[in-house]
């Protein structure tokens, strides 16, 4: 990557958000506001390579894009009211109060997590506008098809403007009917950076794990006695404390029980496992990152693999699954099983979950572990194979491969 690839890279990863909100806000559009932000940064490219970085690409690329939009307005309605097109191109008014929420990324989140679009809409149109989560990484969250990612997004425009949807920063009081959107889209954003799901990026990015922290840590100074809140910050600590042992230094996966733990991050371990004893003092039922967090703690607790406390791992998960009845949560609490009940019974419960399953990677990959430690060779090499063909992460590729050859 040259000079000016990085900057524009580095500029994308600073200032999309703050691009996109503001073009919203003056163009009341979300669609025009995306896609004039896209031109100007793929201009960005070529006008840069030609001109140098300019002193101050932020200023540059909000210009550029408001030029994009004006066009592109002048384009698709010539019959506009001519002085609405010179009010935006000479708009002196002066900027509304930026409210609550300071961060213009942050803002952006909650503002495109509206209550009238349906739920996973929100997520669908967050992550690809401010989460700048590609639709194949977004299809591959969700595990659907791009082609049905691709069509949520544009129901979810089409319904903003339909319905007349504004752009409007929110206010103090719009913030807990929109967190629980906000923090969904953390996290998959968070997952798609501590085991990136393409081959043509790092297999853990961590440009996307610490963007995803720390906006998490502004919306816990925002809503301190969320629970949610402060669950989701604390399993994205203990995951991320894990980070440097996650690969190695030939660009193989490494498995939770064979990473170094010393290598492991104290502090941020020992943040996570204070924010998990706080919410457990509170007394309150936990919520679905309140669990994760836990187990989490369980696992980051542990010196070694084999004093992991199972037992308090898979009670966890049985209280999770009377809140998340996802089958990936059904697929890891029998990762639990297999460790106090025995691989069979574990693969047992794993089977019934192929028909949701069957185009999932770790499905297969638990699959292949599972038929392994039962001796079942040949069931476990077409297991890998298929999770091999899969997974799109180059690391984890390489871990699947080395236990697939293993087995002779």
């Amino acid at each position: 990557m040259n000079d000016v690839e990085e900057a524009v890279t580095r500029a994308h990863r600073d200032e999309w958000a703050r691009v996109v909100a503001a073009l919203a806000k003056r163009f009341g559009d979300l669609d025009v506001a995306e896609e004039a932000a896209a031109e100007a940064f793929a201009t960005a490219v070529e006008r840069w390579r030609a001109d140098g970085v300019p002193p101050n690409p932020g200023a540059w690329l909000t210009t550029t894009a408001t030029h994009k939009a004006i066009d592109r307005i002048r384009r698709e309605s010539r019959r506009e009211d001519k002085h609405k097109e010179a009010r935006m191109a000479h708009d002196d008014d002066p900027p509304e109060p930026l409210g609550v929420i300071d961060d213009d990324r942050l803002r952006l989140i909650f503002t495109c997590c509206h209550p009238a679009l349906a739920v996973e809409a929100r997520l669908a149109l967050t992550l690809r506008m401010v989460g700048g989560l590609t639709v194949p990484e977004i299809a591959r969250a969700f595990l659907m098809t791009e082609g049905a990612v691709g069509q949520r997004i544009t129901r979810a425009k089409a319904k903003i403007k339909a319905a007349g949807i504004p752009y409007r920063v929110p206010s103090a009081e719009d913030l807990p009917a929109r967190v629980g959107g906000v923090l969904a889209v953390l996290f998959l954003v968070f997952n798609e950076g501590y085991l990136a799901t393409g081959p043509d990026t790092d297999p853990v990015r961590h440009d996307l794990t610490a963007e995803a922290i720390r906006l998490t840590r502004l919306i816990r100074t925002l809503l301190p006695r969320d629970g949610e809140v402060a669950g989701l910050l604390a399993l994205m600590l203990l995951t991320e404390a894990r980070r440097t042992a996650r690969v190695s230094a030939s660009g193989e996966l490494v498995a939770l029980g064979e990473q170094d733990r010393g290598a492991w991050d104290a502090d941020l371990i020992a943040e996570g496992h204070r924010l998990v004893r706080e919410r457990l003092a509170a007394g309150v039922a936990p919520g679905r990152y309140q669990i994760l967090a836990a187990i989490n703690a369980v696992h980051t607790s542990a010196r070694d693999i084999r004093d992991t406390d199972w037992s308090q791992v898979l009670a966890l998960y049985d209280q999770l699954v009377r809140l998340d009845r996802s089958p990936i949560v059904a697929l890891n609490r029998a990762v639990a099983v297999a460790e106090l009940d025995g691989p069979e019974v574990a693969l047992a419960a794993v089977d019934r979950l192929e028909p949701r399953l069957a185009g999932y990677h770790a499905f297969h990959a638990t699959r292949a572990d599972l038929l392994r430690r039962l001796g079942r060779g040949r069931e476990s090499r077409a297991a890998y194979d298929r999770a091999i063909e899969l997974a799109g992460n180059t690391a984890e590729t390489a871990y699947l491969t080395r236990r697939r050859d293993q087995l002779g």
